[in-house]
């Protein structure tokens, strides 16, 4: 990429916050956002949608792999806050889904697919890198047919010759704090690119990172432990009985996951779980399972706005080499007990070795997780957390968002 001058187009909309009006700036690398862009107001469709430069990807790796991402600049101070890298779950989950419904600048009105302002972004206060990997996820590809083969230990490798080559192509960067963050099964991913990193400047690698640690939402960390928690956390929240519950604890010997080794009664015990939980949403168990013939309302509206001739134009997607766009490449999704694909293994157990290594570093960790999560569950979460053996600072406490409690804190 070089120095060529690469960036999605300058937003102006009124802000939702409390600095009134402001603007959002979406740049690529080493030049700030152009301020000639067209203002919007707070709506405007994808087609109004302007980007001037080349493309938003980054050749990665041997293989010609070519990675698709934005890079928005924080509205505070882009010279001294953070910056932030973004890796997507799934695999095959495109980090539109954390642009567009997350983290991201922007929100999609699902009524008419136009474009407003996410009040609670993190880019009000950060730089933040959104990038989609392997290839096939989102509108990243690969020019070679070995570049289409991906694994944990390769997303690991190119994630950090990503961020490596983004820092050498936006060196004015260099110096930010600089935070690696993830979701979902990316928990498996980010403690050892983070690592790598810390070890890279132990080493004296070239060139350095201010690399100041990792933050974690509802990630997966152990592929036995996080699955076998769900037991204990449908228990917790009425999903199961008090019968099933102490039965499984009384004849499953704590493995409620290697079903095939069960004995009879542990195994009419997890028949049971899985009776109550089959027509519970994992993503949220307040929400409704949608059948066979019904859609999610976002996710309907994300991969219509994301097919959009206009968008793809306006963000110069490659096309011809990518092809439809999904929010979730279904061929690269875990699922529990999935085995490896013909384009992705999965060859990462455990994380918890290097959660492990970083807790004797400097190295900062936020993770945090949701309580309505049957997906990964918090349950799994406190537990290997806890075998760390961290020194806590402060106990357990709600913390409040608005006077209203958001949740509970440990540190």
């Amino acid at each position: 990429m070089g120095s060529d001058r690469r960036w999605l187009p300058t937003v102006r909309q009124r802000w939702f916050a409390q600095n009134g009006a402001s603007e959002i700036r979406i740049a690529g690398d080493g030049e700030e956002s152009n301020e000639d862009g067209e203002e919007s107001d707070s709506g405007g469709d994808a087609s109004e949608i302007r980007i001037a430069g080349e493309d938003l990807y980054m050749g990665i790796g041997e293989k010609g792999m070519q990675a698709f991402y934005f890079f928005v600049e924080s509205m505070r101070n882009p010279q001294e806050d953070p910056i932030i890298f973004h890796f997507p779950g799934g695999p095959g989950a495109s980090s539109l889904v954390t642009f567009i419904y997350e983290t991201g600048p922007l929100l999609i009105n699902t009524d008419d697919l136009t474009l407003t302002l996410n009040p609670n972004a993190w880019t009000q206060m950060a730089n933040m890198v959104f990038i989609d990997m392997p290839a096939g996820t989102g509108f990243s590809y690969a020019e070679t047919q070995e570049g289409w083969v991906s694994s944990d230990t390769i997303q690991v490798a190119n994630y950090k010759d990503f961020i490596k080559k983004f820092l050498c192509d936006n060196p004015k960067f260099l110096e930010n704090p600089l935070y690696i963050s993830g979701i979902s099964y990316s928990g498996i991913i980010v403690p050892q690119v983070t690592l790598e990193l810390y070890e890279g400047n132990e080493r004296g690698d070239q060139p350095a990172v201010n690399i100041q640690g990792y933050i974690l939402c509802s990630p997966l960390t152990n592929k036995f432990m996080d699955f076998n928690s769900r037991i204990e956390y449908a228990h917790r929240m009425a999903l199961i009985s008090d019968d099933i519950y102490e039965s499984a604890i009384n004849n499953c010997n704590g493995n409620y996951v290697d079903t095939i080794q069960a004995n009879s009664v542990c195994s009419k015990s997890l028949q049971s779980y899985e009776e109550c939980t089959s027509r519970i949403n994992f993503d949220n168990i307040l929400e409704p399972v949608l059948d066979d013939d019904e859609y999610d309302i976002g996710t309907l509206a994300l991969n219509e706005w994301g097919n959009m001739e206009a968008v793809q134009q306006a963000l110069n997607v490659h096309q011809g080499m990518v092809g439809k766009f999904e929010e979730i490449n279904s061929t690269l999704h875990y699922n529990q007990g999935k085995n490896d694909t013909i384009c992705y293994a999965y060859d990462i157990f455990s994380s918890y070795s290097y959660h492990k290594k970083l807790s004797t570093k400097s190295c900062r960790a936020l993770i945090f997780s949701g309580d309505h999560d049957l997906t990964f569950p918090y349950v799994g979460v406190e537990q290997w957390i806890a075998s760390l053996n961290l020194e806590v600072e402060a106990p357990w406490k709600p913390f409040y968002v608005d006077n209203q409690v958001g949740g509970e804190q440990v540190m």
